[in-house]
């Protein structure tokens, strides 16, 4: 083992943190130049390396630890929507087909944000499988009227939050590294470890460009506006330094807390928080949750529930709002019993002394929910 890797894993007793997440997490300390291992209150297994972590590392970087989804993240839009003018029946009529490819024209908007074309633009626009979904939400309480008024935010308002990435992109440059190097890392520096950063970096761009369209599709179904309040990327490697030595963040399903306000939403059909990152963020490698993290596997969620529940009862939440998905395999897998208590999260988080809740969104009956 690297014995100079620090491993700190943040969580309280009420987190339930699998045995086989933890073993992923001591694995990727002793990668060559690994520095410091963060495993952060959602972490859960994923396919060859932990979800739910930031690693730091020197002098070597690795593609494999940010997997396929390059640039994913969660993008937060105030809308012109009012609450108290909430038209859900009207709404869940209109917001269909946002799993078909759009059919706009890409090119004026990868004009504006600077991006190349690419192979792989047909499928912006789209939301994608998975975890991935967007969605309104209404806040239900503000814990920090100063920082949300700063902001520019309206209880008033509804939100619009969406969750997706660089989709096929990313999993063309994934594929092809690992096609070339295996799960080896890349010495920084060198001409494999620019080619990457240079995909990588077109890929970040693509996921955020994915989701202002996506948000510009889903708000021009209902016939409002909407202004970005933040857009957050939780797959990514980011040169920095940490203890003043500098290497490059691995961030899988980790949001970034140097940046500001933080949206971390829980599965759906439970609250979503809004926060301001808190005190020395160098301890958690700059980061924090991105979400509630999996209880259950994906493969086996369907089995678990199908006896439990049919198909139409995981259309409504326990809120009362209403789900949009035609997969029925992924309203099992999205459903909200596989996933961690969001609230357990964010307050073992808080109880680090890392984060303070702003506000907590919801979804009241009045509102609609889009998952795909």
């Amino acid at each position: 083992m690297n014995n100079s890797s620090v491993i700190r894993i943040i969580a309280s007793e009420k987190n339930r943190i699998e045995g086989e997440a933890v073993q992923q997490l001591e694995q990727v300390a002793q990668l060559p130049g690994m520095h410091t291992v963060i495993g952060l209150p959602d972490l859960h297994p994923g396919k060859g390396g932990p979800i739910g972590g930031a690693f730091f590392s020197q002098g070597i970087l690795y593609p494999y630890l940010i997997g396929n989804d390059i640039g994913c993240g969660m993008g937060l839009w105030q809308t012109d929507l009012k609450q108290r003018k909430a038209k859900r029946d009207r709404w869940v009529k209109k917001l269909h087909g946002l799993e078909e490819p759009w059919q706009g024209d890409p090119t004026p908007w990868l004009v504006q944000e600077g991006i190349a074309p690419s192979a792989w633009d047909a499928a912006l626009g789209t939301i994608g499988g998975g975890n991935h979904f967007a969605e309104l939400q209404a806040i239900s309480s503000v814990e920090d009227e100063e920082i949300f008024s700063q902001a520019g935010l309206e209880k008033k308002n509804l939100f619009l939050l969406v969750h997706s990435g660089s989709r096929g992109l990313g999993q063309h440059i994934l594929t092809n590294h690992i096609e070339q190097y295996r799960n080896n890392g890349l010495e920084a520096g060198s001409e494999a470890a620019a080619a990457y950063l240079e995909q990588h970096n077109h890929a970040l761009s693509w996921g955020h460009l994915n989701r202002e369209i996506i948000a510009d599709r889903f708000l021009n179904m209902l016939g409002t506006e909407g202004e970005r309040i933040l857009d957050r990327c939780h797959n990514s490697l980011t040169s920095l330094k940490l203890d003043d030595v500098s290497g490059w963040l691995h961030r899988k399903g980790a949001a970034p807390s140097d940046e500001g306000l933080l949206i971390i939403p829980g599965s759906r059909g439970s609250h979503t928080y809004l926060v301001q990152p808190t005190g020395n963020q160098e301890e958690n490698c700059f980061s924090l949750a991105h979400g509630a993290g999996r209880k259950w596997k994906r493969s086996g969620t369907r089995s678990r529930l199908k006896d439990k529940y049919t198909c139409e009862s995981l259309l409504q939440t326990s809120f009362g709002s209403r789900v949009i998905c035609e997969d029925r395999n992924l309203l099992y897998e999205e459903a909200p019993q596989a996933y961690k208590n969001i609230s357990v999260i964010v307050q073992s988080l808080q109880d680090a002394g890392m984060l303070k809740v702003v506000a907590v969104q919801q979804f009241p009956d009045t509102t609609t929910i889009y998952a795909c």
